[in-house]
């Protein structure tokens, strides 16, 4: 099982990377975004239950899981283009267990996107963040974790689909309103009452706080970075075994 994940992850890894204007795109879009939307509201969010951060500052780590949630989702299309060129079917006639293929798609998604979102996290002291030693290792496994439980989820949209536009569909419909009801463009606090809840619900809003707490411990938070993390460690395990459980169910349709 190992040595056919690490190929897939491997694959995973040469294939992204030798696509540039998809490298690009990953990193630039997210970040024109930030910079265009801090910079439009500017000073005019500074408010009491923010603590007085600019929408600059607030904004960064939600950019940050904007980038993470991009390169995982997008890096699973290639699922549905191994369909349409034969390799997924080769890999499934091969002997290999199907746990192995998704561990390495999974793994491969997991990896870009962590690297993804370490890049811009370069970018953190032009926010005025000074990333400690201490809190390095913990912003580096919740970008993982973020990582790893989107990728699966890409992957478990992604496995059951022979259509690009489809998966595309889905995106826009499901996976964008969750980012954006994550507390990435707007505090809890000053939601609605229904969206409050919904907000709390979505698993996503404890990977931005996280981030939220790390990069800035002096603000005031929503939830402890305890609960927090392990909200992001269940949600990473409940994806992945969703994923394996969709890649193992018995379907009618051919793979190729």
């Amino acid at each position: 099982m190992t040595l056919p994940a690490f190929t897939l992850w491997w694959r995973e890894l040469v294939r992204f990377y030798r696509q540039r204007s998809r490298v690009i795109g990953v990193i630039a879009s997210p970040l024109v975004f930030w910079v265009v939307l801090g910079s439009g509201f500017g000073s005019s969010f500074r408010t009491g239950s923010n603590g007085g951060q600019n929408y600059l500052d607030y904004a960064y780590p939600g950019t940050l899981i904007m980038i993470v949630l991009f390169t995982s989702i997008f890096t699973m299309m290639s699922v549905i283009e191994d369909r349409k060129e034969g390799f997924l079917l080769s890999v499934l006639v091969a002997p290999v267990p199907r746990s192995a293929i998704v561990l390495g798609k999974v793994l491969g998604g997991t990896t870009l996107a962590t690297i993804q979102g370490l890049i811009f996290l370069l970018l953190a002291p032009l926010t005025g963040v000074h990333i400690g030693l201490a809190a390095l290792p913990l912003v580096v496994l919740t970008v993982f974790l973020c990582s790893f439980a989107l990728t699966a989820l890409g992957f478990a949209i992604a496995w059951p689909m022979d259509s690009t536009s489809a998966f595309h569909a889905i995106i826009n419909l499901f996976l964008i309103p969750l980012w954006l009801l994550s507390g990435a463009l707007f505090p809890i606090s000053g939601a609605s009452g229904w969206l409050k809840i919904v907000m709390y619900i979505n698993p996503l809003t404890y990977g931005v706080e996280a981030l939220r707490i790390l990069l800035y411990p002096d603000r005031p938070a929503e939830f402890s970075l305890a609960s927090a993390m392990a909200t992001l460690v269940l949600f990473s395990l409940f994806m992945f075994g969703l994923a394996f459980v969709v890649a193992n169910r018995r379907s009618t349709k051919p793979v190729a």
